[in-house]
């Protein structure tokens, strides 16, 4: 493959592939990202934009200390009726903080909806569940126009996708009409009813959720709608000790799901920690590297090899750096930072990259998953 060279170009430099092909996946390990043998060297970063250099208003002590303590505040309330499910707790404040969406996915009972509820109710927003089902009309979603017999006139009546927090429940359930009906909504954060345009309140987050192990009746995500999920986080069994925590709480009475938890934290708050994550520093350094994980998805074979190579359908559109750049920032002011480091990306590569990293059947037919291919990706991909 012919790489351009950066002078030529302008853009951030691509890293040279390995001298030789790396191993197929199957003799790979994938347990460990860090692993694998040693990447080729770093590419030369960019040079700092001057637009971006002039406009740069970084986020200041005094911000983050007040970021800090909104966060704590909906940690401990979160934890009140949550036992356990850290990790989904950070995948829905990162979604939250960075003004995405968020697709779940697990077998049923493992409180995605508890969880998605409890969020909202500890920020004080407005929220609303869909629950999907093949029957399920856009404009049960969207809204309508309905014809009022006493002023011989339409009124509009909006539906409950207009609300701070929507969770779509059982995504895959709806057919894929009702599914383009939240293109608009995910991506505009706008519908059109009757031709007139409605905007969603601010913040909104759509918070969806599939269930992999029941089948029969459902329709696959197409990948235009996958795609506007900023991040998709594989919700897992709780353990031994949380379950045996989630008993007794519910034995005294703590675990109540009518029981609404109380919160000094408003929708204002949200907007806040918002601006405040828009403004965390990414260096240039860290931008190029986010190029250069999105570029080696799209043309894997020099970095990876022919073999875990031919297991990719599509890499990642530029949506995804996008995400890169939108979650770190978050989860870079979730730990209390000012600035995002390369291990923020590490961490952020199964969420960002496990639904926009597409494989193909033959990679299904091996049992091997999206992550394995993006660990061999980021193993390839020298950091900064």
């Amino acid at each position: 493959m012919n790489q351009p060279h950066p002078a030529a170009t302008g853009g951030p430099a691509i890293p040279p592939p390995p001298p030789a092909p790396a191993a197929p996946i199957s003799s790979v390990p994938t347990s460990s990202p860090t692993s694998p043998a040693a990447p080729p060297a770093p590419a030369a970063s960019p040079p700092a934009s001057p637009v971006a250099a002039a406009s740069d208003a970084r986020t200041t002590d005094a911000e983050l200390a007040r970021a800090t303590e909104v966060l704590r505040v909906i940690s401990e309330a979160y934890s009140a009726k949550m036992v356990g499910q850290e990790r989904l707790r950070l995948s829905l404040l990162i979604a939250l903080i960075a003004g995405g969406h968020i697709l779940l996915e697990s077998v049923p009972g493992l409180a995605k909806t508890t969880a998605a509820s409890t969020l909202a109710d500890t920020v004080r927003a407005q929220f609303k569940r869909i629950q999907c089902t093949p029957d399920l009309l856009p404009s049960d979603i969207t809204g309508n126009q309905i014809y009022d017999a006493a002023t011989g006139s339409f009124r509009t009546v909006l539906g409950p996708v207009h609300a701070n927090f929507v969770l779509l429940d059982e995504i895959n359930r709806s057919s894929a009409k009702t599914q383009s009906a939240m293109l608009e909504a995910m991506q505009e954060h706008q519908t059109t009813i009757g031709g007139e345009v409605h905007h969603l309140p601010r913040p909104f987050l759509v918070i969806a959720t599939q269930n992999p192990i029941e089948q029969e009746g459902t329709y696959e995500l197409p990948e235009a709608q996958m795609d506007r999920f900023l991040l998709k986080e594989i919700v897992e069994y709780p353990s031994p000790a949380e379950e045996f925590e989630i008993l007794s709480r519910i034995d005294s009475g703590v675990l109540d799901p009518d029981r609404h938890v109380s919160s000094a934290v408003t929708l204002a708050d949200i907007e806040q920690l918002q601006d405040i994550a828009s403004r965390v520093y990414v260096d240039a350094s860290i931008r190029n590297y986010i190029v250069q994980l999105a570029y080696v998805t799209r043309n894997p074979a020099p970095y990876i090899g022919e073999e875990s190579a031919r297991l990719i359908k599509y890499g990642a559109s530029p949506r995804a750096s996008i995400a890169f750049l939108q979650a770190s920032r978050a989860l870079a002011l979730l730990q209390g930072r000012t600035h995002v480091v390369p291990e923020d990306i590490r961490t952020l590569r199964h969420l960002v990259l496990r639904h926009r990293v597409l494989l193909t059947f033959e990679a299904d037919a091996e049992g091997v998953r999206s992550e394995d291919i993006i660990d061999l990706i980021f193993a390839a991909v020298p950091t900064p």
